[in-house]
């Protein structure tokens, strides 16, 4: 069984052979039918996906922090290619606010392993590791936060991005099945290899309010302006003059 990984080697090893990153062009990751597949996975209802992050040419994992830490539950996405142009889209969730420099996000016990990693071509989504496993600390290492590293899931790490947000790397250990070990989400390779990352955005998400909900605060945020507005409406009140005893 491969050892936690160590983020400042693997974070060294990619600087020195990230393959070069192409601008981000074309639509954004994210549409409408990947809207429906990431809901049925997160098994939650409709979502609202609210864009918090999209890379732009020279940003690196610092401008991803300033957007995304602290904004809870959120999505990222995705878009990876190999040497040939060969093209996955992948991603997470992340159901635990990004912290700057939090390090691990550990989850001991099995309600709180409600992360997932994906890869949207396939399809195929990876849950963390239950405590029933041999090893039950294995899928407890949810996510980890560094002002040197994009979004990170897992210790292998299951899906790690670069300071530069160019490169992908993935070696399932966290997630999924354990019998899958040191094999990539992307393209089912064992022992991992770095991707270049030719679009990368972070959605948060949050539930669509049940229409007796938005009825309801709809018809309160009514009554309010009704009572406010008559008030504004009323004469002003006459002053009782004092007569002297």
């Amino acid at each position: 069984m491969k050892t936690l990984f160590a983020a400042g080697a693997l974070a060294l090893a990619l600087s020195s052979a990230a393959p070069q990153a192409a601008a981000q062009t074309g639509a954004p990751p994210l549409d409408p039918l990947l809207e429906g597949q990431l809901e049925r996975w997160l098994g939650a209802g409709d979502q609202v996906f609210a864009n918090l992050y999209t890379r732009q040419p020279g940003d690196d994992s610092l401008d991803f922090h300033a957007a995304a830490d602290g904004r809870g539950d959120t999505f990222t996405l995705l878009r990876v290619s190999d040497p040939a142009n060969n093209s996955w889209l992948v991603g997470g969730y992340n159901p635990q606010s990004w912290e700057f420099d939090g390090g691990w996000n550990v989850t001991p016990r099995d309600f709180q392993r409600t992360a997932f990693i994906f890869n949207l071509t396939e399809p195929a989504v990876y849950r963390q590791v239950p405590t029933s496993f041999e090893l039950p600390s294995q899928g407890s290492f949810q996510t980890f936060n560094a002002p040197d590293q994009g979004p990170t899931f897992g210790a292998g790490a299951d899906l790690f991005v670069n300071d530069r947000l160019d490169t992908a790397f993935s070696w399932r250990l966290s997630y999924g099945d354990p019998d899958g070990e040191g094999q990539s989400i992307v393209d089912g390779s064992v022992g991992g290899r770095f991707l270049r990352i030719d679009a990368l955005e972070i959605y948060a998400v949050s539930p669509i309010p049940e229409p007796a909900q938005a009825a309801m605060l709809a018809a309160g945020l009514g009554l309010l302006g009704l009572g406010l507005g008559a008030r504004r409406g009323q004469p002003a009140g006459r002053r009782c003059p004092i007569r002297p005893a």
